[in-house]
Formats: C-alpha cells, structure tokens, sequence
C-alpha cells in the first residue's frame, strides 16, 4: 500500500514541486548477494533514478512475494477517513515513492491488491506507467528485455464481492485483471458487463487463505508477486512465511492517532511477539528529499 495512483484534490501535499527526485544509494547488498535465479537489470534511465541497479531473487518452487508499503514516522501506513486511505496521504503524494512504485510494478508478473483500493480508484489496472508516467517507455523497455508481458496482471482479492463493472476502475480495459472472491459472489460477477479483459478466480471460502493466493499467482505464471494489498492481508503473509520482501517508503510526517482516528500500522490482524516474532535483515537504504527508501529481507520460514 504505497503511495495511490493519483492524489486526492484539496489534501495538503509534500511532494517536491520539481517531481521525483533521483534516489541516493547509502547502503545496498548489506544482505549479501542473492543466490540463485533473480529477476532485474536496470539500465539507462531507471538505474540513473534508482542509483544502482535491483534484482529480485526467484524461488524455484513458488513465486516471490515482494510488498510495497509507506509508513509515516510513528508507523501509520492508511488513514482511516473515507476517501483519504491510500498510500498519498502518507507520502505526502511522493513523485519518488510513485517511481519505486512503478518500478516494483515493473519487475513484477502479478500485482496483487484488496478490493477497497479498487473501490476508490480511478484505475483497477495496476500498470507501471500508470502510477508514474515519465518512466512510462523506460519501464516498457525493461519488461521487454526481460521477457514479461507489456503489463502485470492486478489480482483483486475481496471477500465481500462488492464489485460492479460500472465503477469507474473499470473502464480502463486494456490490462488484464483477475478478481477472487468467494464462489457464490464470483457466479453473480461473472454474469456481469466487465470488460473481456476480467477474469474472475473462485475462492474455496469466504476469504483468501495466503497459500491460496500464492496457488492462484502461480496458475498466471507468475515468478514476482507485488503487493499493495493492506496491513491485514501483510500480516497473514507474513505469518504464513511467504513475505519475501519488504520495500518500505518512511514518510516524514507525524500522523498520529486518538480513538476517532485510530489509523493502520503495517501489520493489523496479528501479533508476532512473543510467541514467533519475524526478523528480517535490512538489505538496501536510499534517500530522497526527506523521505527514506527501506528494502527488508525475510528468511522463509513456513508456519
């Protein structure tokens, strides 16, 4: 859940006004060369905004589930006002966080995100370009060198299925898009007027258990899963030990919280400590303005 695809009119807003900054490297590999298969190699214009290049280490077995995420300094990661919950409000509708974003996006085969965030947006697709246009060719040319289709496909996980083909998230049909839900809701949608490009993948409950979203993942082929998905579904992937990486954005603001405005930490739903906290091993640090770009590393650990 990092910064949205466009912001929101009337918000108070930090992004530097000169657009997206070129990322400083001040630390990289601090956990070591990947070993084995990885997916990356950046060139030209997005190596020069990233500062160095990024690859992302393939399991043999199961796709690799990358997050993407941006906290202000106390830890919120959502608001909790309507129409006020996405990833711009708390970067502060960063261009450079957009641009990680679009990068993420960009390396990866699936994009994994919850139906709240489709409800409110202007597009359903996650697309690269989509979420920062001026990379839009560069980002096009790396899928194309590495072999990927033009788009990753957006998985849509929702457990309510209140979806409907006439939300404006829906009138963009040139991405493929494959919404989950439970079996009874997943019939009605089918039955609705989405664009051809919507395909729908039937749940076994009433929600998304983490290996079965890793099953779906791979029945699209996918290598790179990114998330944008919410704290409560992070947190069941990481308690499944299927949180691979974690790409975390720290906001330089102070959000805040009171019992009218409880807001959303990164991980909502699950409390690791005592019984199994999850360590991970800080793995690269970049800089922008004020705002510090975080790549964390998971061991696997099933539970």
């Amino acid at each position: 859940m990092s910064g949205a695809d466009g912001g929101s009119p009337g918000l108070p807003s930090r992004a530097d006004p000169r657009g997206a900054q070129p990322l400083r490297r001040l630390l990289d590999d601090a956990g070591g060369t990947l070993v084995g298969d990885s997916r990356g190699g950046l060139v030209d214009e997005l190596a020069q905004r990233y500062d160095g290049d990024l690859h992302i280490g393939l399991r043999p077995y199961r796709p690799t589930i990358v997050a993407n995420f941006v906290e202000t300094i106390d830890g919120v990661v959502a608001m909790t006002e309507d129409g006020q919950t996405g990833g711009g409000e708390v970067s502060g509708f960063s261009p450079t966080d957009r641009f990680v974003m679009g990068l993420l996006r960009a390396l990866s085969d699936v994009v994994l995100v919850g139906a709240s965030s489709i409800r409110t947006s202007r597009r359903a697709a996650r697309t690269p370009g989509g979420v920062f246009p001026d990379a839009a060719a560069a980002f096009a040319d790396l899928r194309s060198r590495l072999g990927l289709a033009p788009v990753p496909t957006t998985l849509v996980v929702t457990s309510s299925g209140d979806l409907d083909p006439t939300m404006p998230a829906f009138q963009e049909r040139t991405a493929p898009i494959v919404i989950a839900g439970p079996s009874e809701r997943m019939a009605e949608l089918r039955a609705g007027a989405f664009g051809p490009n919507v395909t729908f993948e039937a749940l076994r409950g009433s929600a998304a258990t983490p290996d079965e979203l890793v099953e779906i993942a791979r029945g699209l082929g996918a290598r790179v899963v990114t998330t944008e998905a919410g704290p409560r579904l992070f947190a069941d992937l990481a308690r499944a030990g299927l949180a691979d990486e974690l790409f975390l954005t720290l906001a330089p603001q102070l959000a805040g919280r009171d019992p009218a405005h409880p807001r959303l930490p990164l991980v909502d739903g699950e409390a690791f400590w005592p019984d199994s906290p999850r360590w991970a091993r800080l793995t690269s640090v970049r800089s922008a303005g004020d705002h510090l770009f975080l790549r964390y590393r998971f061991e696997e650990q099933r539970a």
